[in-house]
């Protein structure tokens, strides 16, 4: 018995190679596939267009929101005649009757 168990064990080993080559075989009939595609990243950088001294127009100032709570963004209190407003996500300090920019904080 221990020697049938062993030939079997034996031959297992030996055809094992022999079958995984046939089954890998099957790969290498048929070409592989060639799928092209053509991938269009368009990447639109904005760039801030405010500077000191720029001129907010009244249109623009109508899309502001005003910063009330100026602490909690760790703002300074605005001087007299000036407010903090948020344009997207930078906070801009601009006369309240010029609409000039005196002052810019980058978004955090």
């Amino acid at each position: 018995m221990k020697k049938i168990f062993a030939a079997l064990l034996s031959a297992s080993f030996l055809l094992s190679p022999i079958v995984a080559s046939q089954a890998s075989a099957g790969d290498f009939r048929h070409p592989p596939a060639v799928v092209e595609k053509k991938v269009i990243v368009e990447k639109t950088v904005v760039r801030p267009h405010w500077k000191k001294g720029y001129r907010v127009t009244a249109n623009d100032r109508r899309r502001f929101s005003d910063v009330h709570d100026y602490r909690r963004y760790r703002l300074a209190p605005p001087p007299h005649g000036y407010r903090w407003v948020r344009a997207d996500h930078d906070f801009l300090l601009i006369g309240v009757t010029s609409g000039v920019i005196s002052n810019i904080i980058a978004g955090r």
